[in-house]
């Protein structure tokens, strides 16, 4: 909780004008290259490969940026990815304001309904107090959309197996370009049935 509350003071110092926008028909043209997993609009077909489509452009900027910073320093730093941080590495920065401005123009599609887990319901709306577990609607929202400014990226109409496969890699610490290490503090702390859970109920978000 104490770094959810750092992290949340941190928000209140910035400011919109400080949110470098891209342009979204250049982004759409620079796009071409990610549609094979992405979607021409950002909505993946591949359950693997997130959904980028409607994502806030400014957490669309930092993944990307932190893809090029891991290929650039072989993933000493950064966020690692095999085929990511390849993709990433030639970008330019305005390629990144560009491309992030064209994916958060998109509409997210909504994924099927199907009969999704209380549990998933009952971690994401309240938590697991008795095992430290903060309830994810406090950074990412009722409705999934998280929070553009605090960098709490939108959950809603995401694919299942994309958010478990990411909440596995915050459980293990294969991935840690999280704030304050906040994901990873939640998610070592679930266990795979939690993960089942809880990716099964944010993929019905709408």
């Amino acid at each position: 909780m104490k770094k959810l509350a750092l992290a949340l003071s941190v928000v209140a110092t910035i400011s919109s004008s400080a949110i470098a926008e891209g342009n979204v028909e250049a982004g759409k043209a620079k796009s071409i290259t990610c549609a094979a997993c992405h979607g021409v609009d950002g909505n993946s077909m591949i359950n693997m490969y997130p959904k980028i489509a409607q994502q806030h452009a400014t957490y669309l900027q930092k993944q990307l940026q932190e893809f090029r910073t891991a290929s650039q320093t072989g993933g000493t730093n950064g966020r690692m990815d095999p085929i990511m941080s390849s993709m990433a590495a030639a970008l330019s920065d305005e390629d990144i304001k560009d491309l992030s401005a064209y994916f958060s123009s998109q509409t997210i599609t909504a994924n099927p309904a199907i009969e999704t887990p209380a549990l998933g319901e009952t971690l994401y709306k309240g938590g697991d107090m008795s095992r430290g577990i903060t309830a994810c609607i406090a950074c990412h929202g009722p409705d999934g959309n998280g929070m553009a400014l605090a960098g709490f990226p939108s959950l809603a109409g995401q694919h299942a197996n994309y958010i478990k496969i990411q909440l596995t890699k915050f459980h293990d610490g294969s991935r840690n370009n999280d704030m304050n290490g906040m994901m990873r503090d939640i998610a070592k702390k679930l266990s795979p049935q939690d993960i089942d859970a809880l990716s099964t109920y944010i993929s019905t978000i709408k």
